[in-house]
């Protein structure tokens, strides 16, 4: 007898089957010919035949456990809505301080123009009181001859 298991299937009676698929007899089929997903199971007429059948489910597995959160995750986690928290703050003390940050910017331009014309100023007046007498030059020149070659000095006092 076959070892494998065989499968009855039902059907309702209404009609006889047409000619062409009521059973003849066939030389049964080598089982190493069978392709896979097929079996011999037994239709309610009692013939037997190879049909394909719904796989068997495969056993239900065990959930797999539950890993514990990483350290740094809950770490981030915890630090996010903090430093959320603290940019929000900063936001709003900024908008609390605008007015005052910008009298000061203010200020600090006015210093920043008034040192640059006070240099200005400092360097105009040092170079005015610091003018050199003019430099007097002393010139010596001797020549020989119409048509002689001319020698010279020059002294800067």
């Amino acid at each position: 007898m076959d070892p494998r298991p065989t499968y009855t299937i039902t059907t309702a009676e209404t009609h006889q089957a047409p000619a062409y698929l009521q059973h003849r007899p066939t030389q049964p089929m080598p089982l190493h010919e069978i392709p896979p997903g097929v079996e011999l199971v037994t239709l309610p007429s009692g013939i037997r035949t190879l049909a394909y059948t719904q796989p068997t489910p495969p056993p239900m597995t065990a959930a797999p456990a539950p890993q514990p959160v990483p350290a740094w995750a809950k770490t981030t986690a915890l630090l996010v809505p903090t430093t959320g928290f603290g940019i929000g703050a900063a936001g709003v003390g900024l908008s609390y301080a605008a007015p005052g940050l910008i009298a000061m910017t203010d200020a600090l331009w006015a210093a920043v123009a008034l040192i640059a014309a006070g240099g200005g100023a400092a360097m105009a007046l040092l170079k005015r009181c610091r003018r050199p007498a003019p430099a007097q030059i002393t010139q010596h020149i001797t020549a020989t001859g119409f048509f002689g070659r001319a020698n010279g000095t020059i002294h800067h006092h």
